[in-house]
């Protein structure tokens, strides 16, 4: 029997990996794997990779530290998307909802399609510049 790679998880850069790795953690209702977690006595974090894991103890995403990152521009090609992640919701209520969420959290609007029919959506760049895409689909 083959078997083929598994998606791990998600890995994204940060210059700020611990503010990146609380707005996806509190976005998307995640926690840290075991050790990730800040430090408790207020000492410095020097979190370099940091990951995220759902209820079931599964890995969704890695946050590393970076010293520089360009952030993107789209919809301009001057510095490309690179990667963006999709995140389905099951109504438009919800879309508008985690849109607000999103945004509270420090997410930006980069692009509004609620208006579409087929597939409503919203493109937004987490608190770093990482766009990243909510949409009514099947989760």
């Amino acid at each position: 029997m083959d078997s083929y790679p598994r998606r791990m998880h998600t890995a994204l850069d940060a210059v700020d990996a611990r503010g990146l790795a609380e707005f996806y953690r509190v976005l998307l209702g995640l926690r840290y794997r075991p050790g990730d977690e800040a430090p408790a006595d207020g000492s410095a974090d020097d979190a370099s990779w940091l990951v995220l894991v759902d209820e079931d103890g599964t890995r969704q995403l890695a946050i590393q530290q970076v010293d520089e990152l360009a952030r993107s521009t789209w919809p301009s090609a001057e510095v490309p998307m690179q990667l963006h992640i999709d995140y389905a919701v099951l109504s438009l209520a919800e879309l508008h909802r985690h849109r607000a969420r999103a945004e509270e959290l420090g997410a930006t609007l980069l692009y509004d399609r609620e208006a579409d029919g087929n597939e409503p959506l919203y493109v937004l760049a987490d608190p770093a510049g990482h766009p990243f895409c909510l949409l009514v689909g099947v989760v």
